[in-house]
């Protein structure tokens, strides 16, 4: 139930701030936060990261209904070992949704965190694409630990009853 509603915290975010970027930037279009580093813009994407798919609207709408759905269907079995899968989950899940309410509504997502620095332009992306973002590298690292954990409470387990792994030379001749 928390994974729900941290979700609908992050799409409520993700929606008001794509508001805020419509109705403050649209008509200036940029604005300069921090000097040489940071600016919000105003963008209107109409493709996925990047841009790329760009006006192909019906196939992003449904790639991501898909990917909600699997996620929803597997769930448990790629979330439920890693402690920190409601925390996981729910920026995943709000950041799919809240791409996905632009998409339906406007055809298109509102990118408004402009990164720059030293001759270099990263694409622009709102509160959704970073969580998205987020959620997937803390779900890498989560999956590392565990399975770094997992390694290591077999290595424990062989040594203390007397197993020799299969890697070692010992015994040969």
């Amino acid at each position: 139930m928390r994974t729900a509603f941290f979700a609908a915290l992050i799409v409520a975010a993700d929606q008001i701030t794509k508001y805020l970027a419509t109705t403050h930037l649209k008509a200036i279009r940029s604005m300069e936060i921090i000097p040489g580093f940071f600016n919000l813009a105003y963008v209107e994407n109409p493709g996925a990261a990047w841009g790329i798919f760009s006006g192909h609207r019906l196939p992003l709408v449904v790639f991501s209904l898909i990917s909600l759905a699997f996620i929803i269907w597997k769930q448990r079995a790629l979330f439920h070992h890693l402690k920190s899968h409601p925390v996981i989950l729910s920026l995943i899940y709000g950041g799919i949704i809240g791409n996905l309410i632009d998409r339906i509504r406007i055809a298109r997502v509102i990118d408004f965190l402009d990164f720059h620095w030293k001759g270099t332009h990263f694409p622009a992306f709102n509160i959704a694409d970073s969580a998205i973002c987020c959620g997937v590298f803390l779900f890498i690292v989560a999956e590392f630990m565990h399975s770094r954990q997992l390694s290591n409470a077999t290595e424990h387990v062989s040594a203390e009853v007397g197993v020799i792994p299969e890697s070692t030379d010992a015994g040969r001749c």
